[in-house]
């Protein structure tokens, strides 16, 4: 499984990869909005981790962007922030964004056990769609 990690801390994002990439996923990082979306648009990812405030880009502008993208859409974003604001929550959910992930609360660990859990959903909403004939 392939993950996309949108963050311009590069510390977090070097302990969080290495945690993943120890987890067996294979992690790309961009450490800017513009990056992170030219990376998306030009690779396929499986998940996308997203920070909320980004030097260049808000983390909700890309996920408007990454969601309103017929390639893209279909990809689950786990956003993350240091901020707890509320509108930003609820617009990020509203969005898309498959949760919302406060850095301040979460161990390296619990980010690859909330991301094992985001594919085993996704692997039984697949398996319980109608299929057409």
């Amino acid at each position: 499984m392939k993950i996309l990690f949108i963050d311009d801390d590069q510390a977090l994002s070097a302990v969080m990869s290495a945690a993943l990439t120890n987890a067996g996923f294979t992690v790309e990082t961009a450490y800017n909005g513009t990056a992170g979306l030219n990376k998306a648009k030009s690779e396929q990812y499986n998940l996308i981790l997203l920070d909320q405030v980004l030097p260049d880009i808000s983390g909700n502008e890309i996920l408007k962007e990454v969601k309103s993208n017929q390639q893209l859409k279909a990809i689950p974003v786990l956003m993350l922030s240091n901020f707890s604001q509320e509108e930003l929550v609820k617009e990020a959910i509203n969005l898309g964004a498959a949760d919302y992930i406060y850095k301040y609360q979460i161990e390296p660990e619990d980010l690859v056990n909330k991301i094992k859990q985001v594919f085993a959903d996704q692997t039984t909403q697949a398996q319980q769609a109608p299929t057409t004939n």
